[in-house]
């Protein structure tokens, strides 16, 4: 009787977030299950427009995921990460350009031919994304402060006027693709990615493994060493561990997400231009990550929801649907500096 007595005790004591079906887990498994089951439900409906603006969502959300690494957990604020989405789209949409025409993207000093290959895109495209986060990251990190958010900015513009005088491609006028890839399976059969549902499963799946590649890398010691590299870099490096590698490391990864969700975006649009590379974007990830809840889990996922929707139907209704989002966004600013992650599933126990 004594022992069934403690027990209960002790679990009327234990943290909330140690619970089965806490707060949190039931806002997370509700918002990942609508998002899943209203698209599902829209399609069979024949709404397929629907469908593609869940896909939007999808991939808009994980690009913030990326951003989230790098803000929410590395204290990295980038105001350029507008260039890995842009990269990732053009990476997409040269590959398939190419494909289409049959002709290769370099012949030297090795020939390099176009794709339509989705797994071959989303590799090219993460690991350029990575490599140009790599050059950007171990200057800009020597940087702190407003200096990393312009040096960050500053390559951003460079790549977006690059992209923009680029005439093969399209320049400014951007780069249509003609054919929709295919995701290759077993027994050399094709996944055709043309169907609203079956792109919205890829997209869906890609944003799934992203927040479970960021919670297990927060949950080992690397995030942990990220953490403390946020917090006090000093006290990290008295440890023994020098903050600056652990940031590159976060910051690349941060950037091989984005860029994955941009290939996804040309490949959903069937149009790449310079509009992805634009600074404008950087901005609207950032309040995306700032709406849902900056350095929570699942807070860009909160954030897209939030902003696409108002995109959406507000902008249906008036051109000045921006209005309500500033309102918005101060309100989230002011009164819930958690986010709406924060507001609905409550606070985290470090917070």
């Amino acid at each position: 009787m004594t022992n069934t007595t403690s027990l209960s005790k002790n679990a009327a004591l234990a943290p909330e977030a140690d619970r089965p079906f806490d707060r949190k887990g039931l806002v997370q498994m509700a918002l990942l299950g609508l998002l899943l089951l209203l698209p599902v439900a829209a399609y069979f409906l024949g709404h397929i427009y629907y469908v593609n603006l869940a896909s939007r969502i999808t991939i808009i959300a994980m690009a913030a995921v990326g951003l989230n690494l790098a803000i929410g957990y590395g204290g990295m604020v980038s105001f350029g990460h507008a260039a890995y989405f842009g990269l990732g789209g053009y990476v997409a949409g040269i590959s398939a350009y190419h494909a289409f025409d049959m002709t290769p993207f370099m012949t030297w000093p090795f020939s390099v031919p176009g794709s339509d290959n989705l797994l071959v895109i989303w590799l090219a495209a993460m690991l350029l994304c990575g490599l140009l986060a790599l050059v950007i990251g171990a200057i800009s990190l020597r940087t702190t402060g407003v200096y990393f958010i312009m040096i960050t900015l500053a390559f951003a513009q460079m790549i977006y006027y690059f992209a923009n005088s680029w005439p093969t491609y399209g320049g400014e006028d951007g780069l249509p693709i003609y054919i929709r890839n295919t995701l290759p399976l077993f027994n050399n059969n094709m996944l055709d990615s043309s169907d609203a549902l079956t792109y919205f499963l890829i997209c869906f799946t890609g944003l799934v493994l992203a927040m479970a590649i960021t919670s297990r890398m927060m949950k080992s010691r690397f995030g942990a060493a990220l953490t403390m590299a946020r917090l006090n870099d000093v006290r990290l490096a008295t440890a023994g561990i020098s903050p600056y590698p652990i940031r590159l490391v976060a910051f690349v990864i941060s950037a091989a997400i984005t860029g994955l969700a941009g290939a996804l975006y040309a490949d959903l649009n069937g149009f790449v231009s310079p509009t992805m590379l634009s600074w404008h974007f950087s901005g609207e990830l950032m309040v995306i990550v700032i709406l849902g809840g900056v350095g929570r889990l699942y807070g860009p996922l909160a954030g897209a929801v939030l902003f696409v929707m108002m995109e959406t139907f507000l902008g249906g209704v008036t051109q000045y649907w921006q209005l309500f989002l500033g309102l918005v966004l101060l309100g989230v600013v002011l009164f819930a500096k958690h986010g709406v992650m924060g507001w609905l599933a409550g606070r985290e126990r470090n917070e």
